[in-house]
């Protein structure tokens, strides 16, 4: 493990955008606490104010005279936040489901397989709205949403690797000495799956970020007072013209946090590849 972790801080890839995503998720926490001003408070004496340093409105104020830093910090904390627990719940699912599947094999592997391909072709904004009457625009209905919708693709990426691994000699011998199937995952299918799925969780982290920031500028998203990179976006449009830093300054740091999140799972996929072709 520690080789692996050595090579990945020798990786330019791996370690700038590490990096950066360290950074904006400090300055994201730490941001809020250090600003005099608050996310909610309204000054409609300072209604769109350019950036400045007076009154510390480094990003400016909104149509409501907000402080767009605060706001802006809040709503990175907001994405990152519905992105990485949405990827974390689309992996527990995906892996256990799709490792299921391929360890089992035959008819209930079909009719598993069968059961994604129903949600697949279940339109994603019509199970959103579904969710919204069940849980009337609930904060976790973003992370149900997500979740429910980006576990198809990991089941399906587990399921084949699991069709693999289980023709090994190590897991027939496990079978043979009596091994559980909970037993032969977590010891024998899990560990073997970790590259892929550490670099799938990379490049689904950004795909649940466009998700939660889909919603949000379609209003179905994060709600008032709370924030997020997708609803600064929505907000930002209405003003492109007369305050375009209410656009510009959300659309670039979501566009920033999303290169890092893809440069990161390229520099792990090329570890990786690296790793097992050795």
């Amino acid at each position: 493990m520690q080789p692996l972790i050595r090579k990945a801080l020798g990786h330019h890839t791996i370690l700038i955008s590490g990096s950066l995503l360290v950074i904006i998720a400090i300055f994201a926490i730490l941001g809020p606490l250090l600003s005099p001003n608050s996310f909610e408070a309204t000054n409609f004496d300072n209604l769109r104010a350019p950036p400045s340093i007076a009154g510390l409105h480094l990003f400016g104020t909104d149509d409501l005279g907000r402080d767009v830093f605060v706001r802006t910090m809040l709503g990175i904390q907001v994405t990152l936040a519905v992105a990485c627990i949405a990827s974390f719940v689309s992996l527990v699912i995906g892996v256990l489901y799709g490792a299921v599947a391929g360890l089992v094999g035959g008819r209930v592997d079909a009719l598993m397989m069968r059961f994604v391909d129903t949600l697949y072709a279940l339109p994603f904004i019509f199970f959103v709205i579904l969710l919204m009457v069940v849980f009337e625009r609930n904060f976790l209905l973003i992370f149900v949403a997500i979740g429910a919708i980006n576990w198809l693709d990991m089941a399906r990426i587990v399921r084949g690797q699991t069709l693999s691994l289980k023709e090994r000699e190590f897991v027939e011998a496990a079978r043979l000495g009596g091994v559980s199937m909970p037993g032969i995952i977590w010891r024998h299918i899990a560990p073997n799956l970790i590259g892929i799925v550490v670099v799938y969780v990379t490049l689904t982290i950004p795909q649940a970020i466009l998700m939660e920031s889909f919603l949000s500028f379609l209003g179905l998203g994060i709600q008032e007072p709370r924030t997020s990179l997708g609803a600064l976006v929505d907000n930002g449009v209405s003003h492109i013209e007369s305050a375009s830093w209410l656009l510009l300054i959300p659309a670039g740091l979501l566009a920033l946090i999303l290169m890092c999140f893809n440069f990161l799972g390229d520099g792990l996929r090329d570890l990786f590849d690296s790793r097992s072709s050795t």
